[in-house]
C-alpha cells in the first residue's frame, strides 16, 4: 500500500512540545518513525526551525534522519504563494503561510497538517485557497490538524 505523504510544518513539529498540542504531534511523528506516513518538509520548514527552540531543533533533526521528501524553493511556489497573497487569503506579514500551501499543492502531496487555525486550517481559507489552485490548473490541497490524520490508538497503529 502506498504511504500517504504528508507535508508537515513546523507548526506541527513545534506542537511536539505543546500540551495542548503534543498528543497529536508525537503520534503523527511516530507514524513516521513507524513508517505509516512518508514525512515531507521544505526548505522553508528548515529555515524556520532554525529560529526554534533548541529541543524543537533536535527534534527535526531526527526527523531529517528519515529521509524525509525536501521540497526546494521554486519559482512556481513563489507565484502561487503570491497569488494567495494577491488575492487577500494570506496577507504580506503572513506570506510564509502561502508557500507551505504552495509547497504542498505543487508536489501534490496527499494532505497538509499543521497547528496553524488562523491562516492554513481555516475551512473559508481551504476553499480559498483550492479555488486559487484550481484556477491555476492544480488540483485541490487536502488540509487537516494533525489531529485528524496520526494514529493515535492501538487498534490503528495494529491496523485494525
Amino acid at each position: 500500500m502506498k504511504l500517504q505523504r504528508v507535508y508537515t510544518d513546523t507548526s506541527v513539529i513545534g506542537g511536539y512540545f505543546d500540551t495542548e498540542f503534543a498528543p497529536w504531534s508525537r503520534a503523527i511523528v511516530q507514524d513516521f518513525h513507524d513508517s505509516r506516513r512518508a514525512l515531507v518538509v521544505s526548505d522553508l520548514t528548515t529555515a524556520e526551525i532554525e529560529d526554534a527552540p533548541a529541543h524543537v531543533q533536535t527534534l527535526y533533526a531526527d526527523l531529517l534522519r528519515l529521509a524525509p521528501e525536501m521540497l526546494s524553493l521554486t519559482p512556481a511556489v513563489e507565484q502561487l504563494a503570491l497569488r494567495y497573497q494577491q488575492r487577500g487569503i494570506v496577507s504580506a506579514q503572513y506570506y510564509d503561510d502561502g508557500v507551505h500551501i504552495a509547497f504542498a499543492t505543487i508536489a501534490e502531496v496527499d494532505v497538509l497538517v499543521s497547528w496553524n487555525f488562523n491562516h492554513i486550517v481555516h475551512l473559508d481559507k481551504i476553499r480559498r485557497f483550492n479555488a486559487v489552485n484550481l484556477e491555476q490548473g492544480y488540483k485541490p490541497l487536502v488540509i487537516y490538524s494533525p489531529r485528524e490524520v496520526a494514529s493515535y490508538d492501538n487498534e490503528e497503529r495494529e491496523g485494525r
